[in-house]
């Protein structure tokens, strides 16, 4: 990304936020075939550093060659174009508000059990949010063999670029007028602008 001092986001725990916040990702390999993408659900493991599990269903382990190199995961958070109509007269150039984390490191294939171990927890995590939520562990021989279907993998992420571009270039009567608007038409969005404040250049 475009290195801008004023949208960094160098906090390892607001990462781990929008990780949280933000759960589907974007996979990217430099393969030997050239460069692959595939999307998977990324969960954030409690931990001092910035761990991420997954699961790949084979054969994109393959594709990507995972575990060989390193490979960069896209987190991508609330986002939205922000008109000029928003802007004091005479300031036309329209921009797109976004958080965004790129995560690079290299994958640990996990093994069988841990595989499935991790896709147990993937599911809870998601599942304990649903009403009557379900879970492997009701046929755990039936999602075992489903399991084998897929690649677990564990990424300790040792380095990130991330940023939060949310008009902070704006005065605070703009930054009001475009949280205000989004606050209607994209909340998570507006929710990001109000954690930023009204810092300005």
């Amino acid at each position: 990304m475009r290195h801008t001092p004023r949208y960094l986001m160098t906090d390892p725990d607001e990462v781990k936020r929008l990780i949280r916040g933000n759960p589907w990702a974007t996979f990217v390999s430099p393969a030997s075939g050239g460069l692959v993408a595939s999307h998977y659900p990324a969960l954030l493991m409690e931990d001092d550093d910035i761990v991420i599990a997954s699961h790949f269903g084979r054969p994109d382990e393959q594709l990507h060659e995972l575990g060989r190199h390193e490979v960069l995961v896209i987190i991508q958070g609330p986002h939205d174009y922000v008109s000029p109509t928003l802007y004091a007269p005479g300031d036309l150039v329209p921009t797109w508000n976004h958080v965004t984390a790129h995560l690079y490191g290299i994958p640990e294939i996990l093994s069988e059990e841990e595989n499935y171990a991790m896709l147990s927890r993937l599911t809870d995590h998601f599942e304990d949010h649903q009403q009557h939520g379900r879970h492997l562990s009701e046929d755990e021989e039936g999602t075992r063999r489903a399991a084998k279907g897929t690649v677990g993998l564990r990424m300790r992420v040792t380095r990130f670029d991330a940023r939060a571009k949310l008009s902070q270039n704006k005065s605070p009567e703009v930054r009001e007028n475009i949280t205000a608007r989004f606050a209607e038409t994209n909340s998570a969005l507006a929710e990001e602008m109000r954690r930023v404040g009204g810092e300005t250049p």
